[in-house]
């Protein structure tokens, strides 16, 4: 991408880049949507898997407060993270086999976030001394150790310096601007947005680990139902 601009661009600013301000403003949106195809093409043909959640903000600043949970999980950030790592636990950690459900006992996840520096301290701190409320998301076993499938601590890194990070920012992006414009939060910028951007999200939700890890249809615990019930009802 520095290639096409003709300057070093050592890290993408999706907003930016989406509405052609600062750096991009040499590109029209055609050529910006076509960037955007060949990003998610890459993505599709690397076969990257993609963890995702989404909030409704409004929801969850009028009413998680007086949720039991928000005493351990007190701000949006960490109520997402929480909701990743565990999704990235079930996932991970085995499937049923002949009828019987096997588990990993020895992960190799490794959890990377952008910088926040707010939250880094309070966030290791919660996954590594874990509220028993979690458990029952990923089905823990009375011998299986607290997200068993994620090794070490979470890592906290400049996106500038870590590609793939950015690369999160980007699907988060189309992610959010796929909610906001299916459930009327905004309106369209220009006149084919409302199907570009659904075809963009669906690649996305294409490449996402099985819903029934992020979002089960049924059978919820109270701890799967808790992020069910903050999430935007088009992503569920």
């Amino acid at each position: 991408m520095s290639e096409i601009i003709g300057k070093q661009i050592r890290e993408i600013h999706t907003r930016d880049f989406y509405s052609g301000n600062r750096p991009w403003r040499q590109l029209n949106g055609h050529q910006r949507s076509q960037i955007i195809n060949a990003i998610f093409n890459w993505l599709r043909d690397r076969k990257h898997s993609i963890v995702y959640c989404a909030v409704d903000k409004k929801k969850f600043n009028d009413t998680f407060p007086t949720e039991p949970a928000a005493e351990d999980i007190p701000t949006l950030w960490r109520f997402m993270a929480l909701h990743l790592a565990l999704s990235i636990q079930k996932y991970f950690q085995g499937s049923p086999r002949n009828g019987k459900r096997t588990i990993n006992p020895k992960g190799s996840c490794v959890l990377v976030f952008d910088n926040e520096c707010t939250e880094q301290k309070r966030f290791t701190d919660l996954l590594l001394s874990a509220p028993d409320w979690a458990d029952t998301y990923y089905d823990k076993k009375p011998d299986q150790e607290k997200f068993s499938q994620i090794v070490d601590v979470p890592h906290f890194v400049d996106s500038k310096d870590v590609g793939l990070i950015q690369l999160a920012d980007f699907m988060c992006f189309f992610l959010r601007r796929y909610i906001e414009l299916e459930m009327g939060y905004t309106t369209p910028d220009y006149d084919d947005e409302v199907e570009k951007v659904s075809n963009w999200a669906n690649l996305i939700l294409n490449r996402g680990i099985p819903k029934n890890n992020i979002y089960l249809s049924r059978k919820r615990c109270n701890c799967a139902d808790l992020f069910y019930k903050y999430a935007p009802g088009v992503i569920k």
